[in-house]
């Protein structure tokens, strides 16, 4: 007799949805198909998430869990941060492509509540690291960070009237020293 593993299913669920999303953003998903890569019924996407929109939003609030989880932020060292970011991002193209169909989809929504506060903590840790004095003070740390996120995923949407302005070898050395003349703190007297 088959036992019933809700969980092993719902995680079943949102991989496949991961790589459904991934491929045709949530516009273009089914949930007929996306049921059949998950090898589950379609009915279950509506009892574990309430439709496509939903399970959407879930694999999107996974992933940034995940990223924080698995990317924290040194603001002493944002050059390492961004090539760690960079990494994943190269590590995991399926979730950049969901990003960039989420960005596309979600760009009037408000930010999801997990996102907004790995924000606000990240940008404290740029503010802490400027009173340290180990980031510039020169810009306000909630610009830096957007910076230092725009450069880390720069090489993830690129076309190729610029990918083959800078090797696949090259891309990380460049993100990172990008970023660290970026945070630098200008030496006493240089200015």
């Amino acid at each position: 007799m088959a036992t019933r593993d809700p969980d092993r299913k719902r995680q079943q669920l949102m991989e496949a949805a991961l790589a459904e999303f991934a491929e045709y953003g949530v516009a273009g998903a089914r949930v007929d198909r996306l049921a059949k890569r998950a090898g589950i019924s379609p009915g279950l996407v509506y009892s574990f998430f309430a439709g496509k929109e939903g399970l959407f939003e879930a694999v999107y609030e996974a992933i940034a869990e995940q990223t924080v989880d698995a990317v924290p932020i040194d603001a002493d060292d944002l050059a390492d941060y961004a090539g760690r970011l960079y990494d994943a991002a190269a590590q995991y193209p399926q979730v950049m492509r969901f990003l960039a169909w989420y960005s596309l989809e979600r760009a009037e929504r408000p930010v999801p509540a997990i996102v907004a506060r790995s924000m606000d903590e990240k940008i404290a840790a740029i503010e802490a690291a400027q009173q340290r004095g180990t980031v510039t003070s020169d810009k306000p740390a909630g610009e830096i960070l957007a910076l230092v996120l725009a450069l880390a995923n720069m090489w993830q949407h690129h076309t190729e009237d610029v990918g083959h302005l800078v090797t696949d070898a090259q891309r990380r050395s460049v993100i990172t020293d990008a970023v660290r003349r970026l945070v630098t703190p200008d030496e006493p007297g240089s200015g």
